[in-house]
């Protein structure tokens, strides 16, 4: 193959070659500025990529310092690899969520699969076992075949490396809008455990120690990623597109239990992913973390193809990689370690005293740049913040209710859709009990796992409803907290902390800015108010289609603790004769429900409203009745409202139904979507205490045993009557039908 030669220097000044790879004028001359020169082809390309919106989250910074990051459980915050939060007995959770939407726009199976990859690495380069995965996916309604085509590779994808690597995948969310049409968000999250003396850190420190490249193979695939993963997606151009990075689960299942098998060695000095941006991003951020530099031999390096450039190694995102550092002397066990297992483990460089990211190549030095400038002073940019005037327009229109002539007809049609109807073809194709320790499957309002040589459990979801936020990013951001909170605790569970993974437009767009400002503010008073400090996560920006932003989406990744397996709660009814409470009053409020789309086809108004002073009493009370024993079954109203949560909790009991009696406007008790409620099942024995604890439970109605749903009236009036069966085959049928049915 013929080699490329590479611009000089000087033509990269001139032709500005450098806007090619993402960096502006003023960055190139940033650049140049610590250089005290200009920099060379492969030194512009470990410039842009570092300084790229998605490794150094150069606009974002100055909005994540707003978040809460500490907390008596917190042993790792945001920093590393994955945060760490003590979970008690010596034993520590440790999780991240991260996007991988750019990628899943263009070649969604590769996308997801590898996103689910990166998350894992993420985990078990802090020492940590991988015990669990959750997702948070956004697509346009289905009604495009581009979008079900999206949908359908992209949970393929996630399916299949979770599957072969063998972690379960246990609770996850998958919401559908055209304002993800050809724009899909794909969050991945991972999960897992590890002993307080077995924790690592990506950390490149000991002068003279060796750094050591283990795993696969480097191509060419991926390259810029970090770049392209920091722009938008135009979806109507025909453009070349990059090669994508595949991955390899099978490679990281062995890679895994080797470096689960290395982190027990007191050689180890640091260990990290090579992930966004590669080799790049560890070495420069593994040595500036520690103060320290590194000198490698990119000669040195596994190649999977010939010729490759100092360029196209450092900025490949080929997967399943990690780059160690090792005291020096002690290489040899390293490398019999990952021969065992059937994998490279090189030694490529050693760690400096003088803070330089120095590289070598043919015999020649091809880059010597500051491993600080690279990821510590990279650019921080404080974006112009401005409130879009659809945000006054909709805080002044007046709460209304929705005219809904057939109630039962509406009741089907909200089961229909895509958003609250069974997400079943999603999660029947993962395997959730891969390992034996899964407690809840998918299906409920959270995943839990079993923590072995304990009788407690790890309970985890992921959060967020983009059109609250869109309409009032502020309080949006809250009630994403507060869901994520709601889920664990009627699974049983004490949240304990959160990670994050901040969707949005381009933060160029000041009307963005302002969603991603007041979001956050949001969500931190929102993780103060419930005690879940935020340890880590990813911002995913410029999500776009030709030029028009998806809805802001910030979801929450939130874990907890079953303090004891006993307390395990789920959602569906467990026998006839409990009673049925609802928790919390209901207003009217519509604005951005599913309701109101469904109807007028697009959202508008106020987000409904949250007081968290109030959230944090009921989730206190709720949780306090699941620990006393005192609750059968327990669900949050969400999408939908009262009618679809009755609904859910009816379809997972075979031979169960019910009857209830609502008061006032039957629209606004059947759909409204208030914030703070809760609909729960209690055995008539436990009534009297469970409505000492829980001040604000009405007594709605009570399972039956006639396989029906019936909702009465104020005067006796039967609103809504029909078989569980009925609405069963709505409700499941739904998505299967908009990926079969569609011409």
């Amino acid at each position: 193959m013929s080699v490329m030669h590479e611009p000089t220097a000087q033509q990269i000044k001139d032709e500005k070659l450098y806007r090619q790879m993402g960096m502006t004028d003023e960055e190139f001359n940033r650049a140049v500025d610590m250089l005290g020169r200009l920099p060379n082809y492969t030194e512009t390309g470990l410039f842009s990529a570092m300084w790229s919106e998605h490794c150094s989250y150069k606009s974002s910074k100055p909005v994540l310092r707003k978040f809460p990051t500490e907390g008596e459980r917190v042993l790792q915050g945001p920093g590393e690899g994955a945060g760490i939060v003590d979970i008690g007995d010596n034993m520590a959770a440790v999780f991240k969520l991260e996007s991988h939407n750019s990628p899943s726009a263009i070649e969604p199976f590769i996308g997801a699969a590898t996103g689910a990859g990166g998350i894992i690495r993420d985990v078990f380069s802090m020492g940590a076992r991988p015990v669990a995965l959750v997702n948070s996916m956004r697509f346009g309604d289905l009604s495009e075949e581009r979008d079900r085509y999206l949908f359908e590779e992209a949970v393929a994808g996630i399916a299949s490396y979770g599957n072969v690597i063998g972690i379960p995948t246990i609770a996850g969310e998958v919401q559908f809008d055209q304002c993800y049409s050809k724009r899909p968000l794909v969050n991945a999250m991972a999960v897992g455990l590890l002993r307080h003396e077995d924790i690592q850190k990506g950390v490149a420190s000991g002068v003279g120690n060796t750094v050591m490249y283990v795993g696969a193979k480097t191509g060419r695939d991926g390259i810029h990623g970090a770049t392209m993963s920091s722009s938008e997606v135009a979806v109507d151009k025909e453009e070349e597109l990059p090669v994508m990075q595949a991955g390899d689960p099978y490679l990281e299942k062995l890679l895994m239990e080797a470096c689960l098998e290395l982190v027990k060695s007191d050689a180890l000095v640091g260990i990290q992913d090579m992930g966004a941006a590669g080799l790049t991003s560890s070495s420069a951020e593994m040595a500036s973390k520690a103060n320290f530099g590194l000198e490698m031999n990119l000669d040195l390096v596994p190649q999977r193809e010939e010729g490759m450039t100092a360029y196209e190694m450092m900025l490949s995102e080929s997967q399943e990689r990690m780059l160690v550092v090792v005291k020096r002397g002690r290489e040899q066990e390293i490398i019999d370690l990952f021969t065992k297992y059937g994998l490279a483990a090189v030694a490529i460089g050693k760690v400096t005293d003088d803070k330089m990211l120095r590289l070598f190549h043919k015999g020649e030095m091809v880059a010597e740049v500051s491993a600080d400038a690279l990821a510590e002073d990279a650019p921080v940019y404080y974006k112009k913040s401005e409130e879009p005037a659809y945000f006054k327009e909709f805080q002044a229109i007046e709460n209304e209710e929705p005219s809904v002539n057939d109630l039962k007809e509406t009741l089907m049609d909200l089961l229909k859709r895509p958003t609250i109807a069974s997400k079943e073809w999603v999660y029947n194709q993962f395997d959730s009990q891969a390992r034996s320790n899964t407690v809840v499957a998918p299906g409920s309002s959270a995943g839990i796992i079993r923590i072995s040589g304990t009788n407690k459990g790890l309970a985890m979801t992921a959060d967020c409803n983009s059109r609250y936020i869109y309409l009032d990013p502020e309080t949006g951001g809250k009630i994403a907290v507060a869901e994520a909170a709601r889920n664990l605790v009627c699974s049983g569970a004490e949240p304990i902390a959160a990670t994050d993974c901040l969707n949005f437009g381009s933060p160029d767009k000041p009307e963005v800015f302002w969603q991603i400002e007041k979001s956050a503010d949001g969500i931190s008073e929102a993780c103060r108010m419930l005690n879940s400090p935020i340890i880590g996560g990813n911002v995913s920006m410029s999500n776009e289609v030709n030029g028009v932003p998806v809805y802001p989406t910030p979801t929450i990744g939130l874990v907890g603790i079953v303090h004891d397996l006993s307390h395990v709660t789920t959602t569906s009814f467990k026998q006839a004769g409990d009673i049925i409470y609802l928790i919390g009053e209901t207003a009217t409020e519509f604005g951005g429900s599913e309701l109101q789309q469904m109807i007028e086809g697009r959202i508008f108004g106020k987000a409904p409203a949250i007081d968290l002073e109030v959230e944090v009493d009921r989730q206190k009370s709720l949780l306090l009745s699941i620990q006393k024993g005192l609750i059968a079954s327990a669900t949050d109203l969400s999408e939908g409202g009262l009618s679809t949560a009755l609904c859910e909790k009816a379809f997972g009991a075979e031979g169960l139904g019910a009857k209830v009696r609502i008061t006032g406007s039957a629209v606004t008790a059947l759909f409204s979507e208030t914030q703070s409620r809760f609909l729960v099942t209690v055995k008539e024995e436990h009534a009297e205490a469970f409505e000492d604890i829980t001040k604000d439970a009405v007594k709605i109605g009570i399972v039956t045993n006639d396989h029906r749903i019936i909702f009465e009236g104020d005067d006796e009036s039967v609103l809504i009557d029909g078989t569980v069966e009925e609405f069963r085959s709505a409700w499941k049928g739904a998505i299967p039908c908009l990926l079969n049915c569609e011409a």
